[in-house]
């Protein structure tokens, strides 16, 4: 997912990613230790994923902070 994806989509879809995003991680980790995938550089991906998507949200949190203040 691009930067441009996340910037575009509204706080409830990307807390909604976000778990899904988490979700899919960790099932993927399980396979991985079970037996290698077939695309390991997948981890990576997602991974950061999950750091894009939370930095926005917490980008958005500040902004809104700074607007109540």
């Amino acid at each position: 997912m691009k930067q441009s994806e996340i910037t575009g989509l509204t706080t409830e879809e990307l807390q909604e990613q976000l778990v899904e995003f988490e979700q899919n991680l960790t099932k993927m980790r399980m396979t991985h230790h079970i037996s290698p995938l077939e695309n390991p550089m997948s981890l990576r991906a997602t991974r950061r994923d999950v750091a894009r998507i939370k930095t926005e949200l917490a980008k958005r949190n500040s902004q809104a902070s700074e607007a109540k203040a």
